[in-house]
C-alpha cells in the first residue's frame, strides 16, 4: 500500500511532475538525508528553469528570445553556485515513489554531491557564454526563438542527468539529451547535410542506448534497486559493458564515432556546447556514477575502447581540412582519454580532464566560429595569415590549443598528467606487462594532439593569406559579443584555477573535489597512489614539443595518398560500417521486399484471383444449378397446373365426356 504522504509521479518528466515533488523530502533514505528546504528548493528551481525557458522562449519574439534565455541561464548559474556552497557530503534531498508494481517500487529522486554540482556549474557557465556569443552569431535570424529554446531544453536535460539519484531518472533525461541534440544538430533542417547528420546522430545513439537500457534492466534484476546509493557491488562483466554502451553512444567511443564529426552541421555555438559541457560529457559522468559496478574485466574493456578511441580520433584529426572537423575529432580523442582514465581506475583524473577540457574546447569552437563568421568558410586551405588581422582571436586560440595539447602552465597539462600518471600506476599493478600498452598509447596520443593543433594554427593563422580573402579589407576582429567569451575561456585555461603547482596535479583541490568519497562510492576506487609525476612530465612535454614542431614545419603529403585519405575518412570507419551493417541490411531489406512482392503478394494476389474464379463458378452453379432446379420445378408445376386447369372448364359436357372416356379406359385395362 502506498504511503499517503508519498506523492506519486504520474507519467514521466513533465513540468507538473517536477513541481509536484518540490514540497516533499521523502524517506526512508538509504543515503545521507538532508532535511534542508534550501537545497531542495535550489534543485527544483535548477531543474524547472530550463524547461520553463524551453516553453517560454519558444513563443517569445525574435528580439527578446536571446535575452530571456540568457537571463534564465544566468539565474540557473547563480542557483548552481548557491547549491555548490550548500553541498559538502553527498545527499538525496528529493526522493519520491513513482510507481509500485506488485512488490517492486520505483522512485524518482534527485541528489547532489560535489562532483555533480561542479559539472552543473560548468554546464551553466559554458551555456551562458555560448548564448551570449549566439546573440551576435545568429543576429537578425528569424530562427532565434527556436534556437534558444532548444538550448534551454538541452541544458535542462543535462541538469537532470547530473542530479539524477537513480538509473531510471538518469535514463529519462539521457533520452531527452538525445532529443535535444537531434533538434540542434538538425537546426538548419532545410539543408540535406544537416538533416542527415541529425538522423545519423540519433541512430548511432540509439545503438548505444539499447545496450544501456538492457544493462539497466539486468542491474535491477541483480540488485533489486537502481539507486546509485545502493549500487556499490561489482556486477557481472557483461552487465558493466552493457551499461558502458550508453557512454559509447553519447561520448562517441569506438566504433560509434561516426556521428560526432557530422554533428558539425549544426550552428557553431551548438558545437561548442555539445563538445564541451553537455552531451559528450554525459557519458563520462555516467561512467563515474556506475564505476563501482564495473568488474576488473569490464574496466579493462573500457580502458581498451578509450585508448583505441584516443588514437583513432587523434589520427582522424591529423589531415582534416575543415576547421570544425579537426576540433570534432580532437573531442573524440580527448573523450577516449577520459574513458581510458575511468578504465584504469582513475575516476578523479577522468573528471579532472572533463572539467579542464570544457573550458579550452569551448574556447576553440567559439574561436573557430569567429573565424568562420569573418571568412564565411570552414576550409582551412582558404585561410592563413589571420594572426595579423585577428590578433586577439589568435592569442586566445593559441592558449586554448596549447592547453589541449598539454603545454605546461595550462590546465590541460595538469589533467593529462593526472590521467597519464594514473594509467602508468595502474599498469604497474597488473600481472600482464602488456598493460603498459595502454598508458604508452595514451602518451603518444598527447604528442599527436600537439601535431594536429599546430598544423591547424599554421594553416589558419600563420603564413600568407589565401585566395578566399586576399583583398582582406573587410576581414576584422569580431565584436565583443563574439570575442569576449573566447577570451574568458582562454583565461580559464590557465593552471592556477585548478592547482598551485603548474607542473603536477597531485595534491590539487580538484583531486579532492572529484575523489571517490565525494561521489558517494563506498570504496574509493577512483583514487590511486602514483609516484611518477616528476619523471613522466619531461617525457610528455618532449612529445608535445616534437608534435608541435612537426605540425608547424611539415607540409601535408599529397591528398591522394592512403595515409591522408585514411585520416580524412577517419580510418574508413563509415565505409566499414556501411559494408558490415548498412549494405547487408539494405540487401536483406531488398530481399524481403522482393519476397514480399513476389511471394507474399503473389500468394495473396493468386488467392484473390482464385477466390474471384471460385466466386464466378459458385455464381454460375447457383444461377444455373440451384436456381435452375428451383425455377425449372416452378416451370413444370406451372405447366402441369395449366394443363389441369383446362380440365376444370365448368362445362357439364366436358365432365360427362371425361367420365365416359375414363370409364372406357378402366374397362379396357380390366379386360
Amino acid at each position: 500500500m502506498q504511503n499517503k504522504n508519498t506523492p506519486v509521479l504520474l507519467s514521466s518528466f513533465h513540468l507538473s511532475s517536477l513541481s509536484s515533488i518540490l514540497p516533499y523530502i521523502c524517506g526512508p533514505n538509504p543515503f545521507a538525508f538532508m532535511d534542508d528546504p534550501l537545497v531542495t528548493t535550489l534543485i527544483a528551481l535548477i531543474l524547472l528553469l530550463p524547461f520553463a525557458g524551453f516553453l517560454g522562449v519558444r513563443v517569445s519574439s525574435q528580439r527578446w528570445a536571446g535575452a530571456v534565455a540568457i537571463g534564465l541561464t544566468g539565474t540557473g548559474l547563480a542557483l548552481s553556485l548557491g547549491l555548490l556552497g550548500s553541498t559538502s557530503a553527498p545527499v538525496v534531498p528529493i526522493l519520491s515513489e513513482w510507481l509500485r508494481v506488485s512488490n517492486h517500487s520505483f522512485s524518482v529522486g534527485f541528489r547532489c554531491d560535489r562532483p555533480s554540482v561542479i559539472i552543473l556549474v560548468l554546464a551553466h557557465f559554458v551555456a551562458l557564454l555560448v548564448q551570449i556569443y549566439s546573440l551576435s552569431y545568429l543576429e537578425n535570424k528569424a530562427e532565434r526563438p527556436r534556437y534558444f529554446s532548444y538550448l534551454q531544453l538541452f541544458l535542462g536535460a543535462m541538469a537532470g542527468i547530473l542530479l539524477a539519484s537513480n538509473l531510471i531518472v538518469l535514463y529519462a533525461f539521457w533520452e531527452l539529451v538525445g532529443l535535444a541534440s537531434y533538434l540542434l544538430i538538425g537546426f538548419w533542417y532545410h539543408k540535406p547535410q544537416a538533416a542527415r547528420a541529425a538522423q545519423k546522430a540519433f541512430l548511432y545513439n540509439r545503438v548505444g542506448d539499447v545496450g544501456f537500457l538492457i544493462g539497466i534492466l539486468l542491474t535491477y534484476k541483480l540488485f533489486g534497486t537502481l539507486e546509485f546509493t545502493s549500487l556499490t557491488k561489482e556486477a557481472p562483466t557483461v552487465v558493466g559493458l552493457l551499461l558502458f554502451m550508453g557512454c559509447m553512444g553519447k561520448s562517441a567511443q569506438f566504433p560509434l564515432i561516426g556521428w560526432l564529426p557530422d554533428a558539425m552541421e549544426g550552428p557553431t555555438p551548438v558545437s561548442a556546447l555539445l563538445h564541451a559541457a553537455t552531451m559528450v560529457a554525459a557519458g563520462i559522468f555516467l561512467l563515474a556514477r556506475i564505476h563501482p559496478l564495473l568488474s576488473p574485466n569490464a574496466l579493462v574493456g573500457v580502458a581498451l575502447i578509450g585508448t583505441i578511441t584516443a588514437l583513432w580520433g587523434g589520427y582522424s584529426a591529423l589531415f582534416q581540412n575543415d576547421i570544425k572537423k579537426v576540433l570534432a575529432f580532437s573531442t573524440v580523442s580527448q573523450l577516449g582519454l577520459m574513458v581510458a582514465a575511468m578504465g584504469t581506475n582513475n575516476v578523479t583524473g577522468g573528471l579532472f580532464h572533463l572539467l579542464t577540457h570544457a573550458f579550452f574546447k569551448a574556447g576553440l569552437f567559439l574561436g573557430a566560429g569567429a573565424v568562420i563568421h569573418a571568412l564565411h568558410t570552414q576550409d582551412m586551405r582558404q585561410m592563413g595569415g589571420l594572426r595579423r588581422i585577428m590578433p586577439v582571436t589568435f592569442w586566445a586560440y593559441v592558449i586554448c590549443a596549447a592547453s589541449l595539447a598539454g603545454v605546461p602552465f595550462l590546465s590541460g597539462f595538469l589533467s593529462k598528467e593526472s590521467i597519464l600518471t594514473g594509467a602508468f600506476g595502474w599498469a604497474s599493478e597488473q600481472a600482464n606487462p602488456l598493460a603498459y600498452a595502454i598508458p604508452v598509447a595514451l602518451l603518444l596520443s598527447s604528442g599527436l594532439t600537439a601535431l594536429y593543433m599546430a598544423r591547424q594554427i599554421r594553416m589558419v593563422f600563420l603564413g600568407e593569406p589565401q585566395h578566399a580573402f586576399q583583398e582582406g579589407s573587410h576581414i576584422h576582429e569580431p565584436n565583443r559579443l563574439l570575442l569576449g567569451p573566447v577570451v574568458l575561456l582562454a583565461i580559464f585555461s590557465a593552471w592556477f584555477w585548478f592547482a598551485l603547482n603548474p607542473l603536477s596535479p597531485h595534491g590539487s583541490w580538484v583531486e579532492s573535489w572529484f575523489s571517490g568519497q565525494t561521489l558517494g562510492h563506498s570504496v574509493s576506487a577512483a583514487e590511486t597512489t602514483h609516484s611518477a609525476p616528476i619523471r613522466l612530465a619531461p617525457l610528455s612535454v618532449l612529445l608535445v614539443a616534437l608534435g608541435g614542431w612537426f605540425g608547424l614545419r611539415l607540409r601535408d603529403p599529397s591528398p591522394d595518398r592512403l595515409v591522408v585519405q585514411a585520416s580524412i575518412h577517419y580510418g574508413f570507419l563509415d565505409e566499414f560500417v556501411n559494408w558490415l551493417v548498412v549494405l547487408p541490411v539494405r540487401r536483406i531489406a531488398h530481399w524481403l521486399y522482393q519476397t514480399d512482392s513476389r511471394v507474399v503478394d503473389g500468394v495473396v494476389n493468386n488467392t484473390a484471383v482464385g477466390t474471384v474464379v471460385l466466386a464466378h463458378l459458385a455464381h454460375a452453379l447457383d444461377r444455373y444449378g440451384v436456381d435452375g432446379m428451383v425455377n425449372g420445378s416452378a416451370w413444370v408445376a406451372g405447366r402441369l397446373g395449366k394443363l389441369t386447369r383446362s380440365v376444370q372448364s365448368g362445362r357439364i359436357q366436358s365432365y360427362i365426356t371425361a367420365a365416359v372416356v375414363g370409364l372406357l379406359i378402366i374397362i379396357w385395362l380390366i379386360l
